[in-house]
């Protein structure tokens, strides 16, 4: 346990970005997307010269933080569900909020993991050999949520033993890092760790559409704009694209 703990805070420690109180526009955005936009940041930046700090972890982690003090411009989630609920709280700039990203669910396991089909009532404890499936917090989390509903759908969730995680990053890292056999992802994440290979996708019709809205924060800075209209420009599109993410219109 003591290494899956090490696993996990080395995950995290990968997430740092920019300090917030040194920059123009404050970005929370789901730890799923922490290549693309610290890349998006760092390039927006040198186009326009407002520093970009990008703070980045489960949606469900942000959106709470953002509820109780503000401390964002924007926020990047990776479901509805966490922006719905800061929308709910009136905490949304009004007119701002739109859906910016689509991804997919895949089944990972160590790199040279041999493939197999997700389908109703696959084997996944059979596939566990006894150990834990990494996943994250599907109580919260959106990867985990997704995972879980997929997993019910396909007659496959119980019985099965979970690592729960802080998010999807923590959970693919477990699968790195030998300390989980299979993990729960998004296909952005298992492309951008070389340790770990995808073993199955899950059907799109087994869990809800994957979706990374975005908005400013009411009250947010006037520089959040620039920022949110950059993520919607054909150079922003060429990076999430090129990082697996499909973007929606």
């Amino acid at each position: 346990m003591k290494t899956v703990l090490r696993a996990g805070l080395a995950a995290l420690a990968l997430l740092a970005a920019t300090p917030v109180f040194a920059a123009d526009i404050t970005v929370f955005a789901a730890a799923s997307l922490a290549e693309t936009m610290n890349r998006l940041a760092a390039d927006y930046q040198k186009q326009s010269g407002k520093t970009v700090a990008v703070s980045l972890a489960a949606s469900s982690v942000l959106a709470r933080q953002i509820e109780p003090s503000g401390g964002a411009d924007l926020f990047v989630s990776a479901d509805e569900d966490w922006m719905d609920y800061l929308d709910k709280k009136t905490l949304l700039a009004p007119g701002t909020r739109s859906d910016l990203l689509g991804n997919q669910l895949v089944l990972v396991g160590p790199k040279g993991a041999a493939a197999f089909p997700i389908r109703p009532g696959f084997d996944l404890k059979g596939a566990l050999k006894g150990g834990r499936l990494a996943i994250a917090d599907p109580a919260s989390v959106p990867a985990g949520k997704y995972g879980r509903e997929a997993l019910t759908r396909l007659n496959a969730w119980d019985g099965v033993a979970t690592a729960p995680a802080e998010n999807v990053r923590v959970a693919l890292a477990y699968v790195a890092r030998g300390e989980a056999p299979l993990g729960i992802v998004y296909a952005t994440d298992a492309k951008a760790e070389p340790a770990v290979a995808v073993v199955g996708t899950f059907p799109e019709n087994s869990h809800a559409p994957i979706r990374y809205p975005a908005a400013l924060v009411k009250d947010a800075r006037p520089e959040a704009r620039g920022f949110l209209a950059y993520l919607k420009s054909p150079a922003a599109r060429s990076v999430f694209e090129t990082a697996g993410f499909s973007v929606l219109k």
